[in-house]
């Protein structure tokens, strides 16, 4: 990160009427923040600015209050990346309207690897709070960073979760500026966040955390990673605010049962009643990655095709391996088909089905069906 070349970023960041819909705009047609204000008022008016946003681009009111920004990001150590440096978060920029600038503390590298959000209620019940800390601890044991909001409740628990596993690694987003703790009683779990991973925000230094804050702050929390995971949250939450997003980002959306009495229980139960995966523990959201990051979280150690097909073959047990041999890569075979067939019982065909598709070998296909995979 340049700090002084981000200064025309945070220039264009801070002039009034500009968000971060209409800032993306003017920097995909002109390329660049220097080149924005250097435009005329009539290209800008052609933007559909208004006239009073046009007029403060031209006159760069906001360049004295940047040098201030800029000034005070360099006392509190905290960090600018915008959205042409490298080390941007790549999956935020496939969303619609992706923050520009990002205030950034901790480990940058963090931003750059798999993650998966873990969201819900500020008001869980201790099941809630359980099931989350094991989820997160669980995902960041096995490489994924955990991307939450750090508010109370589920978000705290997440956060939590992952700084539990020996090298875990969590993401706070937050809906405030960088250098102020929101609420006041995660000051802690806010430092050890920064320690073990990374806290951003696109809001100005000092910002309240107003409301209106919070459903921008998700689509961050949605734009960064591979699926959502909602644990607990009413019928009005900001959790479904975010599990809808992620829907719209082509995001995974997953959902964690609650009990139906639960007023806490109706986000996630919801969810999974429209078609999110029911999760209850950490293998039902790795086995819905892609392959290929699969492959990266748990990697083989083989240099040929043959030598993976050898390797996966020799490590499965006797019933892996007769359900196995009656799959193929091109055509898909039924479970009843395949309990038939190899004389196992449904208890035992399903448990070693779930073991090999973990590891790969093979893939559930809609309808209970099952095809080996290409190695």
């Amino acid at each position: 990160m340049d700090l002084d070349a981000s200064l025309p970023w945070l220039a264009l960041h801070l002039t009034p009427g500009l968000g971060a819909r209409l800032t993306g705009k003017l920097l995909r047609q002109f390329g660049s923040p220097e080149a924005v204000f250097r435009a005329s008022l009539t290209e800008l008016e052609a933007c559909r600015l208004p006239t009073a946003t046009a007029q403060a681009v031209i006159s760069r009111v906001a360049h004295g209050d940047a040098e201030k920004e800029l000034a005070e990001v360099r006392r509190i150590g905290c960090g600018l990346l915008h959205w042409q440096e490298s080390e941007y978060p790549q999956r935020l920029l496939e969303i619609y309207d992706p923050p520009p600038l990002l205030y950034v503390r901790g480990d940058l590298q963090a931003l750059s690897r798999h993650s998966i959000a873990i969201v819900g209620t500020r008001r869980p019940t201790p099941y809630g709070n359980q099931i989350t800390e094991r989820l997160a601890r669980d995902l960041a044991g096995r490489g994924l960073v955990i991307v939450s909001g750090l508010a109370r409740g589920i978000d705290s628990s997440a956060h939590r979760g992952a700084c539990a596993a020996p090298r875990g690694c969590t993401i706070g987003v937050l809906g405030c500026g960088i250098d102020v703790v929101y609420p006041k009683e995660n000051r802690k779990l806010y430092a050890e966040v920064e320690k073990r991973g990374a806290i951003v925000s696109e809001f100005p230094l000092g910002s309240y955390p107003a409301p209106d804050n919070f459903p921008v702050r998700n689509r961050i929390v949605a734009g960064m990673v591979l699926g959502v995971i909602v644990v607990q949250g009413a019928q009005y939450s900001g959790s479904l605010i975010t599990s809808r997003l992620g829907m719209e980002f082509g995001r995974e959306v997953f959902g964690v049962p609650g009990n139906v009495t639960e007023g806490a229980s109706f986000a996630p139960n919801q969810l999974i009643k429209q078609g999110a995966k029911l999760v209850t523990g950490w293998e039902d959201v790795v086995e819905e990655l892609p392959t290929e990051i699969r492959a990266e979280l748990f990697p083989v150690e083989a240099t040929t095709a043959e030598e993976r097909t050898s390797l996966f073959e020799q490590a499965l047990s006797p019933a892996e391996k007769n359900l196995y041999d009656l799959l193929r890569v091109d055509e898909a075979v039924h479970l009843d088909e395949l309990v038939e067939r190899s004389g196992l019982s449904s208890s035992q065909t399903l448990a070693s089905l779930c073991e090999m598709e973990m590891r790969g070998i093979i893939r559930q296909m809609p309808g209970k069906q099952f095809v080996k995979v290409l190695l």
